[in-house]
């Protein structure tokens, strides 16, 4: 026993080196965790070094992997967000997973696969990867794009529908169908919601509401990780799934006002315990299964992703996404998912999926894994050919401005995107009296806002046809302010072939992208990250009480020279201390007036401040009244914000501890 025990720990200890050299390398060329997790399993696996021959011994931590996994899926469940992403989780959720099964049941069953099997099969198909999907999007800064909503919202609807399916597969294997068995599931089921009922309402509140009290860490960790196993063993007593137990814990302190902090504080756990899943699944790859069978293999990976790209890309078409977003959701969407893993799993426990067709499931599964971060990569460049047949078939709808009777105006500003930026800047032009149109591909922000009268439209605008229906050819300004990079450089350079002469000005993340926008056409790129920090710039030279002309000379320069300027600074530059001869140390601060104030009713030549103090009063705040440079015959009144200048010794000298600094 001590041997094997030994053996084991020799075994993790050269997992977690491998593991580590292996994210080290996969993250320089931007593969996913998960990849490095499958490939360190396989090689101290059977198939590999053979460093680990028992399957069960790493079975117990897989386990847990996976009820740590669902358990922060029910903490992160909230029904706001599914209210907020209805459509894309509904409509959108429900389209792809349902027709990905169907054609997955109907190919495999022309394949001659028993129809059973070939809908276990579309189940473990219609799954992608909320890990790889969501990191690689967010790497690209695209989840706040039209497409990375409805790719977040059809994810969040398969993170669910993954629990009925666990559920389901042993009903498909045939171990469910006694009586007895049915008998036990409906009683506990009724018991199972009655716990999470009283538990989410009642007991584990109260317990973490005691724990937060007291500060103490070690109890509040155990209250949340007791509350995940108790439940998962509850609902294993039924006969149901530990996972969904899990789950269901995850939901019981997702309705308190602890679950962000229980999320922080399970994380680690999870990450760990999930490793040993994907590191397991590694350990069971049969590298002589894919060596006898490639063609099999690719076969299967590219109907795979043919299959799931034409499911997404049809639901996204279905919740009104234009063609070209829908493709790149499609794009996004065609791989086979972490649970999918946990799904094949179970059905390989119960008997009900042979070992070669888990083997080829695994094989396929892995290789859509590791291809999906380079075909979203692409997603950008090959959006447009393959959604022009597309928008043949399904024209784009482009929605009328606010009021068909309207017209469009000349020399008006068009604005594309409505987040906070393009909020922002309707409000100007509307303060300026400068006519606008604003594009928007967020369906329920148009119907919102054409309801509250604003001049939008729905479409892309990367489409020729969108832009010249908001005017281009009248245009004075093109504003761009969305977050999909590759589609911003769609947009300018489709504006600059429609219109010459429109000034065209993009918001942009980083300063990388200024040159690739400005050969498009762009007139003026603004780069967030370098306003940012000009801005931060001007406020530490005001600091410094450096004159405003120059601070107004330096900021032109910067933005005058494209920016070059903080790329590489050739100005003349003061060490600290020549700064402190060029600058004493002197600061502004404000002080309210009390009742008990020394100046309080007293005229500002009475209180003899300068003279005796060296301060100099430079402004009083009246309430909403700012009296800027104030004379001798100007009276201090009390709950005045009295704002003063002078050395940090003479200003506490000047005011005593009755007076309040603000």
């Amino acid at each position: 026993m001590e041997g094997q025990l030994e053996l084991l720990f020799t075994g993790i200890v050269v997992v977690f080196l491998i593991a580590v050299f292996l994210l080290i390398i996969l993250y320089r060329v931007k593969i996913p965790s998960v990849v490095a997790f499958l490939i360190a399993g396989f090689l101290v696996g059977p198939s590999g070094l053979g460093l680990i021959t028992s399957e069960d011994s790493i079975s117990f931590f897989a386990e847990l992997g996976v009820i740590f996994l669902l358990f922060t899926i029910g903490l992160e469940f909230s029904i706001s967000q599914i209210i907020r992403s209805k459509r894309y989780v509904l409509i959108g959720g429900l389209v792809q997973v349902s027709s990905t099964i169907l054609i997955w049941t109907f190919l495999m069953t022309i394949a001659g696969t028993d129809s059973v099997h070939a809908f276990f099969w579309g189940m473990l198909i219609s799954l992608s990867s909320t890990a790889i999907v969501m990191k690689v999007l967010g790497d690209r800064m695209e989840v706040d794009s039209p497409h990375g909503r409805a790719v977040l919202g059809i994810l969040i609807f398969q993170d669910l529908i993954v629990i009925p399916m666990v559920m389901v597969t042993p009903v498909l294997g045939g171990t469910t169908d006694s009586d007895v068995s049915l008998v036990k599931l409906l009683l506990g089921g009724f018991v199972i919601i009655g716990v999470v009922y009283v538990s989410a309402r009642y007991v584990i509140p109260a317990l973490l509401l005691h724990a937060a009290r007291l500060k103490n860490r070690e109890m509040f960790l155990f209250i949340i990780i007791g509350t995940c196993l108790l439940v998962a063993f509850i609902t294993s007593e039924f006969g149901l799934s530990m996972a969904l137990g899990a789950f269901l814990a995850g939901l019981i302190i997702s309705e308190s006002e602890y679950s962000t902090h229980a999320m922080s504080s399970i994380l680690p756990f999870r990450d760990l315990f999930t490793s040993f899943f994907f590191i397991s699944i590694g350990m069971i790859f049969n590298i002589s299964y894919f060596v006898q069978n490639p063609l099999l293999i690719a076969e299967m990976v590219i109907l795979v992703i043919v299959v799931k790209y034409a499911t997404g890309t049809l639901a996204a078409v279905c919740t009104g996404l234009p063609s070209r977003s829908s493709v790149k959701t499609g794009i996004s969407l065609c791989q086979v998912g972490e649970f999918s893993f946990v799904l094949a799993t179970t059905g390989v426990s119960i008997g009900f999926l042979a070992q070669d067709s888990f083997q080829l499931f695994l094989d396929v599964s892995i290789v859509t894994m590791g291809i999906a971060p380079i075909l979203i990569g692409l997603s950008g460049k090959i959006a447009t050919p393959l959604s022009s047949p597309l928008s043949r078939i399904i024209p784009d709808r482009v929605t009328e401005p606010a009021s068909d009777e309207d017209p469009l105006p000349e020399n008006h500003i068009i604005i594309v995107g409505y987040g906070l930026n393009g909020k922002n800047v309707a409000r100007s032009a509307e303060i300026a009296g400068v006519p606008y149109r604003i594009i928007e591909m967020n369906p329920d922000t148009v119907r919102d806002e054409r309801k509250a009268g604003k001049p939008i439209l729905f479409g892309d605008a990367a489409q020729s046809d969108v832009l010249k229906k908001a005017g281009i050819s009248k245009a004075r300004v093109l504003v761009v302010v969305v977050n999909d990079p590759f589609s911003t450089q769609q947009i300018v350079q489709t504006a600059r072939i429609l219109s010459n002469s429109v000034h065209i000005i993009v918001r942009t993340r980083y300063m990388g992208e200024v040159g690739t926008l400005m050969d498009l056409g762009a007139d003026e790129v603004i780069p967030e990250e370098f306003e940012t920090a000009v801005e931060i710039f001007t406020r530490i030279l005001y600091t410094y009480l450096i004159p405003t002309t120059e601070i107004e000379r330096l900021v032109g320069e910067i933005r005058a020279g494209g920016y070059q300027m903080l790329r590489n600074i050739n100005t003349p530059s003061y060490s600290f201390e020549e700064l402190r001869v060029l600058v004493p140390d002197i600061e502004m601060r404000t002080i309210r007036i009390t009742d008990n104030s020394l100046y309080a009713g007293v005229l500002l030549k009475e209180t003899l401040i300068r003279s005796r103090f060296q301060v100099s009063i430079v402004a009083i705040r009246r309430g909403q009244q700012m009296l800027v440079s104030p004379g001798g015959e100007d009276r201090i009144l009390v709950d005045d914000l009295v704002m003063v200048l002078g050395t940090p010794d003479a200003i506490s000298a000047a005011f005593s501890p009755g007076e309040n600094r603000i």
